[in-house]
């Protein structure tokens, strides 16, 4: 699958791309599969154990596509977040010296 994106900076990874869709689609298709295939696993039919494997398929695949750009945008709100809290502690220690 070349045609999915896999290097992300954060804003790249910020923008709504091909692979948001990707995921928009694939998530209501686990969630439903999954749905039925465990309800029917439960009454032993093997329709359900096609239908919860087609699910659990879905719902890899689209952790796949996103995960990605999900690494890129936590990791910038990581940095500014470290940056936000080493402001904060300048201040503090600022207000502390009055």
């Amino acid at each position: 699958m070349a045609f999915i994106k896999r290097n992300w900076t954060a804003q790249e990874a910020d923008e709504w791309t091909k692979e948001d869709w990707i995921a928009i689609v694939l998530s209501p298709l686990s969630y439903i599969f999954i749905t039925m295939g465990l309800a029917m696993v439960f009454f032993l039919l093997p329709i359900g154990f096609i239908l919860l494997v087609i699910g659990v398929a879905c719902a890899v695949m689209m952790f796949w596509v996103m995960n990605p750009k999900l690494n890129a945008i936590s990791t910038d709100y990581e940095k500014k977040q470290k940056s936000y809290l080493d402001e904060l502690e300048d201040i503090q220690r600022w207000e502390e010296r009055k």
